[in-house]
C-alpha cells in the first residue's frame, strides 16, 4: 500500500520555491523550541548507511559576537577597515546563530556522501524554519576556515569540517529571485 501524502505536492512546491536567503533580520529571536524542532527535522535527511554525520551547535551571543569580531579582523587585515566595521555591525545584529559541521572520514567516498547528507540536513532545517515564518542565511567564507574560529567554537578541525554558519530570525525583507527554466537544466538521455 502506498503511503498517503500529508501535504499536497503544490504546497510542498510552494514552500520550496518561496524559501529565500534572508540577509536582514528584525531584532526578535525565534523561540528555542522552534529551533530544536528544526534540528529535529534536519536529522531526518537521507544519509548513506545511516552515518548521521551532522553536528549542530547553537551559538550564544558571546560566541556569535566573537565570530563577528574575528570576521571583521580578517576583513581589516585585507586593507578594508571601513568594510570590516560595516560587517562587524551587521553580523552582530543577526539575532540567531547555528553552526553545522560534518564528521570527517578518511574514506573519500564516505566523506563526500556524508557532506552531501549534511547539506540535505541543512535544507531540511531551512525549509522547516521557513514554514514557521523564520528566515535564514547559510554562510561560509574565510572566517570558518581560520584556526581561531575552531578555538572560538571548541570544535576539533581534525574531527569535523564546517558545512556552514546559519543566521536565523524574522525577515526584515524577503528578496525576490528567479531560477532557470527546467528545460535549461534538464538533460534528456535516450
Amino acid at each position: 500500500m502506498e503511503p498517503k501524502p500529508r501535504l499536497s505536492p503544490e504546497i510542498v512546491a510552494h514552500l520550496l520555491s518561496t524559501r529565500r536567503t534572508i540577509h536582514d533580520f528584525t531584532s526578535g529571536l525565534p523561540p528555542q523550541e522552534l529551533i530544536h524542532a528544526a534540528i529535529d527535522a534536519a536529522r531526518w535527511a537521507p544519509n548513506h548507511r545511516l552515518t548521521e554525520p551532522w553536528h549542530f551547535y547553537l551559538l550564544g551571543r558571546e560566541t556569535a559576537d566573537a565570530i563577528a569580531d574575528l570576521n571583521a579582523e580578517l576583513i581589516a587585515a585585507s586593507g578594508d577597515a571601513a568594510g570590516a566595521e560595516r560587517k562587524r555591525k551587521r553580523w552582530r545584529a543577526v539575532p540567531g546563530w547555528l553552526l553545522l559541521t560534518c564528521e570527517r572520514s578518511e574514506d573519500p567516498v564516505r566523506a563526500q556522501e556524508d557532506y552531501a547528507a549534511c547539506c540535505c540536513a541543512a535544507q531540511n532545517m531551512l525549509l522547516y524554519l521557513w514554514s514557521a515564518g523564520v528566515g535564514a542565511k547559510w554562510t561560509t567564507g574565510q572566517v570558518v576556515r581560520d584556526p581561531r574560529f575552531f578555538e572560538l567554537t571548541w570544535i576539533d578541525p581534525e574531527r569535523e569540517t564546517v558545512v556552514g554558519l546559519f543566521w536565523y530570525g524574522y525577515a526584515a525583507e524577503v528578496p525576490a529571485t528567479a531560477r532557470k527554466p527546467v528545460d535549461e537544466v534538464l538533460v534528456r538521455l535516450p
